[in-house]
């Protein structure tokens, strides 16, 4: 408004989540808020060296110019910085990631170099179950799983109010064997949940059973359930199913009181939990039965949960 005088510089962290196809970034504040927040394309090159830290650099500064654009400026205290594979967090190297083209690279202290202040480091999915326990459907629960279904299928622990990393190893879940005589996966183990439970998985079968020369989308395959194509339904029945079998080897391993279903497939809704549910149900016996929800940030679970990780550096 016209004579209004600039507000002050906020306090804020720096989230960013670095994914196969989009960066996503936020500028954090103290309650969880993402008070700027920005999403580009992945460059091509990210394995190459130096590119993370220049993109990560170019989305911060970017995030500061939209608060030096709205009149109050930024204190920045610190970022964090969230990837997709094997990630150790102790070390700040992202150890693997396959579809990005890096093996053992040194994230933290690179970053810390160019933006100085404090960076963590942390896996996209553990870091977004971090996010659901702080500021989504997970708060006041000990003991969940987040289980993001999408391109892949990944998942994140927490048994004791505490998110498990062993060493960067815990939570992959996609690569359990549900079908010993199925598919070979990327991994290179055959029948693995990713192969049958993915929404790739999904658009895949559902091609193959309708004799499509092209897949379609996992949205599309979920809405030809609910009008009760065949060859729909017997796909999406099939990976409930397998899902539901990986979900019960959880929940017995954990005690998980809380599964959090996120990712793309989870906008199915209920065409999803509902049988997902019941699957479960029916193959717990003496386990406690977990409560199946759908996560409640959706695509920005990563993002803020590097945001949280961010402000522990505070």
């Amino acid at each position: 408004m016209p004579g209004a005088s600039p507000q002050g510089p906020i306090e804020a962290v720096a989230g960013v989540d670095i994914g196969g196809t989009r960066i996503k970034g936020a500028l954090v504040d103290r309650s969880g808020r993402a008070v700027h927040a920005v999403t580009v394309p992945t460059p091509p090159d990210l394995g190459s060296p130096g590119a993370l830290t220049r993109a990560v650099t170019r989305i911060v500064d970017e995030l500061q110019g939209m608060a030096d654009g709205m009149g109050h400026g930024v204190r920045l205290r610190a970022c964090g910085v969230v990837v997709p594979g094997l990630v150790d967090e102790d070390r700040g190297v992202a150890v693997r990631a396959a579809n990005l083209g890096w093996r053992d690279l040194e994230v933290r202290a690179p970053l810390q170099e160019a933006l100085a202040v404090p960076v963590a480091l942390g896996h996209d999915v553990r870091a977004g179950l971090v996010a659901e326990v702080r500021l989504g459907a997970a708060r006041d629960v000990e003991n969940a799983l987040f289980v993001p279904l999408g391109t892949g299928i990944a998942c994140a622990l927490l048994v004791d109010g505490r998110v498990l990393h062993a060493g960067g190893y815990a939570g992959e879940l996609g690569h359990v064997q549900v079908e010993p005589a199925g598919l070979r996966c990327g991994c290179g183990g055959r029948g693995c949940l990713e192969t049958v439970s993915s929404a790739a998985a999904i658009e895949r079968a559902y091609a193959a059973a309708a004799g499509l020369g092209a897949a379609v989308g996992a949205d599309v395959v979920a809405a030809l359930v609910v009008a009760g194509d065949p060859h729909a339904t017997a796909v999406w029945d099939r990976a409930v199913a397998a899902l539901a079998r990986a979900l019960v080897m959880a929940v017995t391993l954990t005690g998980a009181r809380l599964v959090l279903v996120g990712g793309g497939l989870a906008t199915s809704g209920d065409v999803l939990l509902d049988p997902l549910r019941r699957a479960v149900h029916a193959g717990l016996t003496f386990q406690r039965a977990p409560t199946i929800e759908r996560a409640a940030l959706g695509d920005r679970a990563g993002c803020l949960g590097a945001g949280c990780l961010a402000w522990d550096l505070t």
